[in-house]
């Protein structure tokens, strides 16, 4: 939910990943309920400016690539509150979703440019080139991909500043639960990097607003 900021700025198997369409492994930290802080860069040209970052999974459907949650920015300068959106994701499983997007502007070139960005994806890269990634099989893989997409504001009105017309491409870690995440939106500064830890530690006193979904 970044601020509205304009810039003008041969296929190889891989170990691990046969073809097969099969579903990424089930992982504990990736399921409903669990929460996850950090921060999200949103600095442009102009200035360095980071939010501290909530998110909470509120649903997660690996049989049919689905997950959804809320995203909560804590410290955003023109808000008087913590501005909270609902997102839906999509998991990157070759069965239901490709790493080629396919809409919200998103060409296949913008594709390659932000999961390169990722250091656990060039080994799929050359397979993706060719088909998206359909031919892989990325059950034995221990990050998960997945995109991102804001559907509304859940406890301000859209006339806050702040845009949700993007969407994050996002790599989850089955190992420790880190998130990584770049904000695609062309009216916006891109690669804008979301960063979050899961709160699995009871101890670690992450403390998320309750808010009612719609």
């Amino acid at each position: 939910m970044p601020v509205r900021v304009v810039d003008t700025s041969s296929p190889s198997q891989v170990s691990g990943t046969t073809a097969g369409n099969t579903l990424p492994p089930p992982c504990t930290l990736l399921s409903v309920g669990q929460s996850f802080s950090g921060t999200q860069n949103v600095s442009s040209l102009q200035k360095d400016e980071a939010w501290r970052v909530n998110v909470r999974i509120k649903g997660c459907d690996l049989d049919h690539g689905y997950l959804c949650g809320t995203m909560e920015a804590l410290n955003v300068p023109m808000a008087d509150t913590p501005v909270v959106t609902f997102w839906e994701g999509e998991i990157v499983d070759t069965k239901n979703y490709t790493f080629f997007t396919g809409k919200w502007g998103a060409t296949a070139e913008d594709d390659i440019k932000h999961w390169t960005k990722f250091p656990s994806f060039p080994p799929l890269l050359s397979q993706v080139e060719v088909d998206g990634g359909k031919s892989l099989d990325l059950s034995n893989y221990p990050y998960i991909f997945m995109r991102w997409k804001e559907q509304y504001f859940v406890n301000v009105g859209p006339d806050c500043g702040l845009t949700i017309a993007g969407f994050y491409y996002v790599c989850f870690s089955c190992n420790d639960g880190s998130i990584n995440g770049f904000y695609y939106d062309p009216n916006s500064s891109p690669f804008q990097k979301l960063e979050l830890k899961s709160n699995n530690d009871e101890k670690s006193g992450f403390r998320f607003s309750t808010y009612e979904l719609q």
